[in-house]
């Protein structure tokens, strides 16, 4: 990897203790992420993480924690949003796969390669909350928005439009 990750926590699996990992994010860091993400900011972000070796693969079990801000999807407007979410991936290391159609089981979707003895835990916590951002998220405003600017709401422009429309002639 040539570019150093926002959220970056090296740890040595050679090197697990029994107790979890806490990660708490600085300011800058925030920053950096909510650049990375496309939101307006990140005003808190911290995971608490239990790590399991099991032979060369590393169970990373916890929650994250975060306060953002970003835009209404309709308004624009800034949205306060709290996220508390279970964060749950695994670390294998990394192997040549030589086929050229891949089927993953749901266990194999949250595998995180990892190549000699390190892993980057930051990194894993930046993208479960990746995940958890709402890319559509609406505040309370978006349906005045809606009506203001001539769109339809989901209720005129779902699959039973076309026969609402019909009923009311």
């Amino acid at each position: 990897m040539t570019e150093e990750a926002e959220l970056s926590r090296v740890i040595d699996r050679r090197q697990i203790l029994a107790k979890p990992v806490e990660i708490v994010a600085t300011p800058a860091e925030c920053a950096a992420l909510a650049d990375r993400f496309g939101i307006v900011r990140i005003e808190r972000l911290d995971a608490v993480v239990h790590l399991t070796v099991n032979g060369p693969d590393v169970e990373a079990k916890g929650r994250l924690h975060a306060d953002i801000v970003q835009s209404c999807a309709i308004s624009g407007d800034d949205l306060s949003v709290q996220i508390d979410t279970p964060l749950a991936v695994r670390f294998v290391p990394d192997q040549v796969i030589e086929v050229e159609e891949l089927e993953l089981t749901g266990d194999e979707l949250d595998d995180i390669p990892y190549t000699g003895t390190t892993f980057d835990l930051g990194e894993a916590v930046a993208q479960t909350l990746a995940l958890s951002i709402d890319p559509y998220a609406t505040g309370p405003d978006a349906d005045r928005v809606r009506r203001e600017k001539g769109l339809l709401d989901e209720a005129s422009s779902g699959p039973f439009a076309a026969l609402a429309a019909l009923k009311k002639d």
